[in-house]
């Protein structure tokens, strides 16, 4: 396969970093020690500039091509975050820091951005200039989002943007991707459901909060099935219901539920809120009892530009890569997105071979997919910003 040969070289070492971040992860924003060894490396490596604490925990590395007529900026960005999950691979570089492992293959990520940044700066191979971004908090955080607040694509003059990340179940050596929505937003809610608490023996005497929130559970998945369009794809999933009471003879006074909406169209997603509203406090008040709908945004639809796709798929054929270029959209959301909102630029996934599902005790990233995602990070640079022959 034609990845890059200097990758191949470069294998044990990236492979050796990938296992330090490994058996030492850290969560959110509170990446020190990686963000500490990634600007420790992007200087030994001799990049241009290193600016660390951008959105709190972020670096970012700064490579010059050898020439810089087209004046032309392209950035790539790798996640630094763990999660809080105990892990259970048994491999002898097994998270040290109980709680807390690489579960999503962010060490993956950061590891192969790194041996970019090495290659990048001793190759030079390219007209303009690149920027990467090592970004903390994905998980959750919006790590993505602070860095576009903190400035960081008006600063370095940012053109186009480019992330990846590994997929579980899918062959090491394939690539897939595709223009428009790739990746669901993703927001929270709360409804909360006051009554009037009661013995179970005179539920006449009592506004059952149970029953009541029990209602809104089955009515609330109405909405999928009748408010929207069914070419869109909308997921509400109730993830908690809780009561102020655990006693069999009481009838609660409140109950909470928790949920999360994740939908593909912006447009779907904007009148979600309104929906789940109406029906929470319409079904509230036909039992007479009041509702509290408390919302919280999260992560908005990841929307690959269709131009920056065909910049990724060419460059992914080139290094060798077995390309799907129009996969199908999935639930699952990504800040990668703010970048994409900031920015023209393209989501991807490299295959991680037949491990775990992220997010799984047992998950590990896989090794052999280090040179296809440095090679193609590589080409996207070297083709997007040829130097004059």
């Amino acid at each position: 396969m034609p990845i890059k040969n200097r990758f191949a070289e470069l294998l044990p070492e990236i492979t050796e970093w990938r296992h330090d971040f490994h058996r030492h992860p850290e969560l959110m924003y509170e990446v020190h020690r990686t963000a500490g060894i990634v600007a420790e490396k992007l200087r030994e490596f001799g990049c241009d500039e290193v600016v660390e604490g951008v959105g709190q925990t972020g670096v970012v590395g700064v490579i010059k091509g050898r020439e810089n007529g087209s004046g032309k900026v392209i950035a790539l960005r790798a996640d630094m975050d763990a999660l809080p999950i105990h892990e259970q691979t048994g491999v002898g570089y097994a998270s040290e820091t109980p709680g807390a492992m690489h579960a999503c293959g962010h060490d993956g990520h950061t590891s192969m951005l790194l041996g970019v940044a090495k290659y990048l700066s001793e190759t030079r191979n390219f007209d303009g200039t690149v920027v990467l971004l090592f970004q903390p908090a994905e998980e959750g955080g919006a790590g993505g989002k602070a860095m576009v607040d903190d400035g960081v694509m008006d600063r370095f003059d940012v053109d186009e943007v480019y992330g990846m990340h590994n997929a579980p179940g899918t062959p090491i050596g394939h690539f897939i991707t595709r223009a428009g929505p790739l990746q669901a937003s993703s927001d929270e809610f709360d409804i909360i459901v006051t009554g009037l608490g009661g013995h179970a023996a005179e539920p006449h005497k009592a506004v059952d909060t149970t029953l009541v929130a029990s209602q809104i559970v089955v009515s609330l998945h109405n909405i999928v099935a009748r408010n929207v369009d069914p070419l869109n794809r909308v997921v509400l999933t109730v993830g908690t219901f809780e009561t102020d009471s655990n006693a069999t003879n009481i009838i609660a006074h409140t109950a909470k539920l928790t949920g999360t909406v994740r939908c593909l169209d912006p447009e779907e997603r904007d009148q979600m809120q309104g929906r789940i509203t109406r029906v929470a406090e319409g079904i509230a008040a036909a039992f007479g009892a009041t509702v509290e709908v408390v919302w919280h945004p999260g992560y908005p639809v990841t929307v690959n530009d269709a131009t920056a796709v065909e910049h990724a798929v060419e460059a992914a054929r080139a290094v060798g890569l077995e390309v799907d270029g129009d996969t199908r959209p999935i639930m699952p959301s990504e800040d990668f997105s703010y970048m994409l909102e900031a920015r023209p630029g393209a989501y991807v996934f490299i295959g991680n071979g037949d491990t775990a599902m992220c997010h799984h005790p047992k998950y590990n990233f896989d090794d052999e997919a280090i040179p296809y995602g440095c090679s193609f990070f590589a080409e996207i640079v070297e083709r997007r910003m040829p130097v004059a022959k």
